[in-house]
């Protein structure tokens, strides 16, 4: 199980990590589908994405693999995938958000803790 002190994750890093859920990806591929995933609300810069990409790999929450996709040119891509400690925080990081969200809306639900409307 991960610790917690990592929590919570940057809305960034968790697009990342979300990026590689579904298996191996290149830094500009990476980037597509956190614009994609963000509904086009977070568009990472290069420096950044490999910012971050580089910082998850000194955690070890990410790993450099060979690229799954061929390429045409003769210039090596970097790929990369979640590691298992990548995939338990972000795991942990869904279950925290889910919580919040469930707390948020009974709050929010009529007659719900907080509900300041008179009947």
């Amino acid at each position: 199980m991960p610790e917690t002190s990592n929590l919570p994750l940057t809305e960034t890093t968790t697009l990342i990590l979300l990026s590689l859920a579904p298996g191996p990806s290149h830094g500009y591929a990476i980037m597509k589908d956190v614009h994609t995933l963000s509904e086009e609300r977070v568009a990472l810069s290069t420096g950044t994405l490999y910012g971050a990409l580089n910082r998850l790999l000194e955690q070890g929450w990410i790993e450099r693999v060979d690229d799954p996709q061929p390429n045409s040119t003769r210039r090596e891509r970097k790929a990369y995938r979640l590691s298992a400690v990548g995939r338990s925080i972000l795991i942990e990081e869904l279950d925290r958000l889910e919580s919040l969200n469930t707390i948020a809306r009974q709050r929010l639900s009529p007659g719900g803790y907080g509900d300041t409307q008179q009947p």
